[in-house]
């Protein structure tokens, strides 16, 4: 029997949609239930073969727990490694790479910092910081928001360089980022499962949580080519990151969908939220995305950085449609740009057998 923990925080409807599919699906040979942790060993062999990990990005003994179970070959989704390491600004940056439309966006300095970083600590510093160039390059109205953070917790829109300034006075020790503000025609949150399984959402970003009029059931939202364009914009996205559960958003301006978030890996799927038949698609989403992980072959894991990182040949593949994967594939090349070395013994084999034969 194969187990399955589910780590939570607060969302209710959903880890419970989660368990009740994953345990009628499996008719014993596959258990699912919510995580009860205490003091962990360091030699501890883990308890569930696979775990859905909803919030350990808050809570950092959960997030050790995770890294202890990896290490032992429990399977962990969202990957613990990568996610402690990933940030939005990086991401950002990353999107630029892989040709994803991204705004203008800048990294800034903490306003504040822990005790005992003096002046001396942070002699690499500009000081002050040139707000004038900040703001010509990204412009106004722009969004404050944190490095790192989620939920829109901590996001702020400026108008003025004033008010960006006065914002950024109370961000205390956070990171933040002054990203261009896009005034957009269409909003989309898009849930991306297993890197594949892709949910386009029409959303509406200024509406208040709860009030049911964030998300509208419209599979006509999106014109026919945005719509794939979308589609392959997060497949490329969340096959480079590597993340298996996430939501990316786009705002839509004059035909361009740039991507503004796209760190989520403990996406909003409660019912209330989403409403039905969202929180019904992401359910059996992860419930599928589940039984494929726990049928494949796990590899001996690589403990080192550059390995959460998907490989180059793997973000190529991305970009390509389902159906196109699967009737074609891309061969990898080596560092130089040369196709791998197994393909080229294959056509110096196939060049020799058309010598032999005269």
């Amino acid at each position: 029997m194969k187990k399955v923990g589910i780590l939570v925080g607060r969302e209710k409807t959903f880890p419970e949609a989660l368990i009740r599919n994953i345990n009628e699906r499996g008719t014993g040979s596959v258990v699912a239930e919510l995580i009860t942790l205490g003091g962990i060993r360091h030699d501890a062999p883990p308890a569930y073969d696979l775990v859905i990990d909803r919030i350990s990005h808050e809570v950092p003994f959960y997030r050790a727990t995770l890294k202890r179970m990896a290490l032992e070959g429990a399977f962990i989704i969202n990957n613990p490694f990568w996610w402690s390491a990933d940030d939005k600004f990086f991401n950002y940056s990353l999107a630029s790479k892989l040709g994803v439309a991204v705004p203008k966006t800048v990294l800034l300095p903490q306003k504040d910092y822990i005790a005992g970083i003096t002046s001396e600590s942070l002699r690499n510093l500009e000081f002050p910081l040139n707000w004038q160039a900040i703001i010509d390059y990204v412009g106004v109205p722009a969004f404050l928001k944190p490095f790192d953070g989620g939920g829109w917790k901590n996001v702020s829109k400026v108008s003025t360089p004033e008010e960006l300034i006065a914002e950024y006075d109370r961000t205390g020790t956070l990171c933040m980022t002054l990203q261009e503000g896009i005034d957009f025609d269409q909003f989309v949150r898009c849930y991306c499962i297993g890197q594949q399984d892709v949910m386009i959402m029409p959303y509406d970003p200024r509406k208040a949580y709860l009030s049911g009029e964030q998300y509208i059931n419209d599979p006509n939202y999106l014109a026919p080519e945005m719509s794939k364009r979308v589609v392959k914009d997060v497949r490329t996205l969340c096959t480079a990151l590597g993340y298996d559960i996430n939501t990316v958003e786009f705002a839509i301006k004059d035909g361009v969908p740039y991507a503004i978030d796209f760190m989520n890996p403990a996406p909003d799927a409660e019912l209330q939220s989403v409403g039905a038949f969202y929180h019904g698609w992401v359910t059996e989403a992860v419930t599928n995305l589940v039984f494929k992980r726990l049928s494949e072959t796990a590899e001996r894991p690589r403990y080192r950085w550059d390995a959460f990182l998907n490989p180059a040949p793997v973000r190529i593949n991305a970009v390509a449609s389902a159906s196109e994967q699967a009737g074609r594939t891309i061969e990898p090349k080596t560092r130089t740009g040369k196709k791998s070395s197994s393909r080229a013994k294959s056509s110096a084999s196939k060049d020799q057998a058309k010598e032999a034969s005269g």
